[in-house]
């Protein structure tokens, strides 16, 4: 027997009967879905943002155009899509991050939704000595063999040959990993850094190799209670906090939190910008403080870690917002870092900038108020004070000098390092909300 339709309802999809909405006098229905609701009551209109802009693949391939948008018409851009809300001007990330009493960041171990995962022991005292006196003593031999190799072909690739090569050896030979096992050990570390992001995929091959990394590691640790060197492994493994013995899953988290993989994206980034720009190039290679400056812009100009999460630890009111507790804020070092309120001629790289100081990235004033680059995934500026003298420097600025040795050993070893003929090398993500740097990076030489 046919169903009665009643003059306030209608066959819908699959023959289901559903209510007709009543209309107004001009014929529009009387009711609002509650995303038009929620952006009425907030006053924000998006026409020059379109939904999924923020995941599209001209997004990941240059995102600066958007967050310019962002940063112009919507500094507190709330985006649907994520359920988050996008901070793109630089006083208002900079303000997040300064601001844990309402703010917080949550670990790795957060977005994998592991529970007694272990801990992270990154801010150990004895772990940031160690881990500066290998830097220190190691990085130049590292860079020396890689660029040596490199020489001998007169040509080659500085993104994958000298900058991912250099990082992760460095990382290799601070946790003396056997050479046979490089290869390994390679592959499960990038795949579980991987697996952090949005894709789901990802994630979950990432919590496979985050479990094939703690097995391959248990016999690792159990021969270095026993014998210990002076590796990095080692020096975890001695540590004791909380009263708490360390155990693998500890060593594991600790290497998730790192992000070693970063110090390949600004050093890939870093030459990138030089050879794309010559006259910064010949500049920055004159002396260690111009190619120290040449870093600290590239952060700025061309950041690898395009954005980091916060989240607010209670409703609080904030950027003409009444942001839920809970709530997940993107803060775009993109956008900030090339504020026009704040950085002159913001999207030119410049590598004597004097708008911009030399001091720890993490958007906050020298007192002659000039602003530094904000960058994420770099390392934390220490918690430890910077006085006495004999207290290690923070990761931030241990990765830093790195870099600018890696650098130096380049141009020692190389003369005219010039871009590839008919290459137009350029910058990208492999996926949206991952490392945003220059994979490929030809370029020819000469050797000295």
């Amino acid at each position: 027997m046919a169903s009665v339709i009643k003059d306030d309802q209608a066959i819908g999809k699959n023959g289901v009967i559903i209510r007709k909405h009543p209309q107004r006098s001009d014929g529009s229905p009387k009711y609002r879905t509650y995303e038009i609701y929620q952006r009425e009551r907030v006053g924000e209109s998006t026409e020059k943002i379109k939904p999924g802009q923020l995941i599209s693949e001209s997004f990941r391939q240059d995102p600066y155009p958007t967050v310019a948008v962002l940063r112009e018409h919507y500094p507190c851009y709330r985006d649907w899509l994520s359920n988050s809300y996008w901070i793109s001007e630089y006083n208002d990330v900079t303000s997040i991050f300064t601001d844990d009493a309402n703010f917080e960041t949550r670990p790795k171990t957060w977005t994998y939704s592991l529970e007694n995962s272990g801990r992270n022991l990154n801010e150990e005292l004895p772990l940031l000595e160690a881990e500066e006196t290998f830097t220190d003593t190691q990085a130049e031999k590292i860079a020396t063999t890689i660029a040596s190799r490199l020489a001998q072909k007169g040509h080659g690739n500085l993104a994958t040959e000298f900058a991912a090569h250099f990082a992760m050896n460095l990382l290799l030979r601070s946790l003396d990993i056997p050479s046979s096992d490089a290869g390994r050990f390679t592959a499960l570390f990038w795949r579980m850094q991987r697996g952090t992001s949005w894709n789901p995929s990802l994630r979950d091959d990432g919590k496979k190799a985050l479990a094939e990394l703690t097995h391959y590691l248990d016999p690792i640790v159990a021969k270095r209670k026993k014998q210990p060197g002076e590796d990095l492994i080692s020096v975890m493994i001695q540590l004791a906090p909380s009263g708490e013995p360390v155990t693998v899953k500890d060593i594991v988290v600790t290497l998730l939190e790192r992000d070693h993989e970063t110090l390949h994206g600004t050093l890939a980034n870093l030459w990138f910008l030089l050879l794309t720009h010559p006259e910064e190039q010949r500049q920055a290679i004159s002396d260690r403080r111009l190619m120290k400056l040449a870093y600290l812009e590239t952060l700025r100009h061309s950041t690898p870690v395009l954005s980091a999460h916060r989240y607010a630890r209670h409703e609080v009111e904030r950027f003409g917002r009444l942001i839920p507790e809970g709530a997940q804020l993107v803060c775009s070092a993109a956008a900030a870092n090339r504020d026009p309120k704040i950085f002159n001629d913001p999207d030119s790289f410049i590598v004597d900038r004097k708008d911009m100081c030399q001091r720890e990235s993490r958007g906050q004033y020298r007192a002659d108020g000039l602003a530094a680059g904000i960058a994420f995934g770099l390392g934390k500026p220490s918690i430890h004070p910077a006085i006495p003298e004999d207290r290690p420097r923070s990761r931030y600025a241990l990765t830093r000098d790195t870099a600018v040795t890696a650098s130096e050993v380049l141009v020692s070893h190389l003369d005219n390092i010039r871009l590839a003929k008919g290459t137009s090398p350029n910058l990208s993500a492999l996926t949206v909300g991952e490392m945003h740097t220059c994979w490929k990076l030809p370029v020819t030489f000469s050797k000295k």
